[in-house]
């Protein structure tokens, strides 16, 4: 699944509304699977934890949570804290849907800010496992949609190797979280997910591209991005097509894949920059980068990498960074010296240029 928004809220919350409904009438005083919260308690933290949501995006919060709880009354019961669910999800459903592309807001994990993608899909998250919570406890199926799962594992969890032979999108979401176990995969006992950075360059910001994005791409599709002129360059559904692979392996590391540039006046992408994986073991990282022919010129891609650049240098396992380039492609060759990097001896047949930790 490319996008996640509002129609993946509305149906998240309508599975969890109806697994929850289905044990509305059994004792929710007793932890919920394995948190130290009762049912009730879980229920609680669901529809605050969505209504905090949509408060980050309309209050445009950038360096904290916007200071605002949300708690059930006193003696609410199970339907009544289904109906909180949904209408916490209701809220940040609308709230996906009206704001502009191109906002984020805080969340601290792990650059410090989400857009409206991130945040639906924190919000299918937190719905999809915390009804498994819930219901687990009360001996009740909770298994979402696959396309969900599957949604969430891409979006959030691309660190994650994808569902084994056998194996269902929910099993390895559960597994991930450390709510299950895979076999040949050792037990998960501390998880957090990734949502995709975002890296201010001038005029440009540079948007971290998703696996399922990249397989759009890959296959001839936008990546949910509008372009300028209409279609990326070949380079960059290249680069995709490998970003993809690498998650299918099990090899990708989120960052240190492919990132969208974005001109962030009219929210056009006009290239893609990034990394052909992550550091070696001299500590070395390759970038490329491509244009659409109608973005050249405009000094786009000597900003990004140099934006780029200081964002794997601020790593402590990158000590260098390289950039190859044909021998005839002297643009190529004046975006690497314009973002500082200096010609190294030749890697036959191209031209390498390199940039060294100061």
């Amino acid at each position: 699944m490319l996008h996640m928004g509002g129609d993946q809220i509305d149906e998240a919350v309508a599975h969890a509304a109806a697994v929850l409904r289905a044990a509305a009438d059994r004792d929710w005083s007793g932890k919920a699977g394995g948190l130290d919260w009762s049912g009730l308690k879980t229920s609680e933290h669901m529809a605050g934890v969505l209504a905090a949501y949509a408060c980050q995006l309309t209050g445009r919060a950038t360096d904290g949570w916007v200071p605002l709880d949300t708690a059930l009354d006193e003696g609410t019961g199970p339907e009544g804290a289904i109906h909180a669910i949904e209408a916490g999800a209701g809220l940040l459903s609308a709230v996906v849907r009206t704001t502009p592309r191109g906002v984020r807001a805080y969340h601290s994990y792990p650059s410090g800010g989400a857009d409206t993608s991130g945040f639906a899909a924190m919000g299918v998250t937190e719905l999809l496992l915390h009804t498994y919570d819930i219901a687990h406890a009360l001996d009740v199926d909770a298994e979402p949609p696959a396309p969900l799962a599957e949604a969430v594992l891409s979006h959030l969890f691309p660190h994650v190797p994808p569902t084994p032979a056998g194996g269902t999108p929910w099993t390895t979401l559960l597994w991930a979280t450390g709510r299950g176990d895979l076999p040949g995969r050792a037990r998960v006992t501390q998880w957090r997910w990734h949502n995709p950075h975002a890296l201010p360059a001038g005029e440009l910001s540079l948007r971290e591209v998703t696996p399922a994005a990249a397989a759009d791409l890959a296959e001839g599709g936008t990546g949910g991005l509008t372009w300028l002129g209409g279609a990326p360059y070949g380079g960059t559904r290249g680069a995709a097509g490998q970003l993809f692979k690498a998650y299918v392996a099990g090899v990708h590391r989120p960052g240190w894949g492919m990132y969208a540039l974005v001109r962030t006046a009219d929210e056009l992408a006009v290239g893609a920059m990034g990394f052909h994986g992550p550091p070696d073991d001299n500590g070395c990282v390759e970038v490329g980068y491509d244009l659409v022919e109608q973005a050249r010129g405009n000094g786009y891609a000597t900003t990004a990498l140099r934006a780029l650049s200081a964002w794997a240098l601020t790593h402590p396992e990158v000590d260098s960074l390289l950039a190859l380039t044909t021998p005839e492609n002297a643009a190529s060759q004046r975006v690497a010296t314009g973002a500082g990097y200096v010609r190294l001896p030749d890697r036959t047949p191209h031209h390498a240029y390199g940039l060294r930790r100061a």
